[in-house]
């Protein structure tokens, strides 16, 4: 084991060029998007509506904490990468209960925005990797308090305000450019580029399910 990749500064590991890292990072991305693909087209999303609500949260959190566990804790290119398996899964069961609500119209265009934010992101991100390290504590306290706050509406009062997707898109757009800069400023390892991948992978799909809401709700 090593320490998180994030906090990682040197490594004994094999350096590779700034083009190989970035394939890397895109050729995992790939993978994840391809598997939610593959869920989406290939399981009804009535058999997972069919599962106990109760035991269905259970498995994705305890799949998407162990995967994170140990993709963020491993300096072995392959653990990673299982542990990426293991967050893209349980996602990928999430976006086949969601798409099934909208058109496929309606769908392709929130992975066309996405895609487009993302790259914008990405650039700022490579552009001004010290500002996106300044604001992660207050994105990540603006998310648990949405966190909290859009439980409390959906729970307690039944609503929800369609502002809580706004904020939640400008929080995952803050997270990619800080989750960009920071892969470009650790070791340009394989290791590296899969954990880099999979954080993204994260930013990435929140920031797509919330834009489809948004798009769905307009439509």
């Amino acid at each position: 084991m090593d320490v998180g990749v994030f906090d990682r500064t040197e490594t004994t590991d094999t350096i590779i060029s700034g083009a190989a890292y970035n394939l890397a990072i895109g050729l995992t991305l790939c993978w994840g998007f391809g598997i939610n693909w593959l869920l989406v087209v290939n399981i009804d999303p009535l058999t997972i509506a069919s599962i106990n609500p109760w035991l269905f949260l259970i498995g994705y959190f305890a799949s998407c904490f162990f995967g994170i566990y140990l993709f963020k804790s491993s300096d072995k290119p392959i653990v990673s990468f299982i542990g990426y398996n293991f967050v893209v899964v349980p996602f990928g069961l999430i976006i086949n209960l969601v798409v099934s609500r909208y058109s496929e119209a309606l769908v392709s265009e929130a992975i066309r925005i996405t895609g487009l934010v993302t790259i914008g992101m990405m650039v700022l991100g490579s552009l001004f990797p010290a500002f996106f390290k300044k604001i992660y504590g207050a994105l990540t306290i603006a998310l648990i308090l949405v966190i909290i706050v859009e439980l409390v509406e959906v729970f307690v009062f039944g609503v929800h305000h369609g502002i809580i997707d706004w904020i939640v898109v400008l929080i995952f757009c803050g997270y990619i450019g800080y989750d960009w800069g920071r892969a470009n400023q650790i070791p340009k390892t394989l290791d590296n580029a899969i954990d880099s991948a999979a954080a993204l992978y994260m930013d990435i799909i929140n920031l797509f399910l919330r834009i489809l809401r948004i798009l769905g709700r307009r439509k």
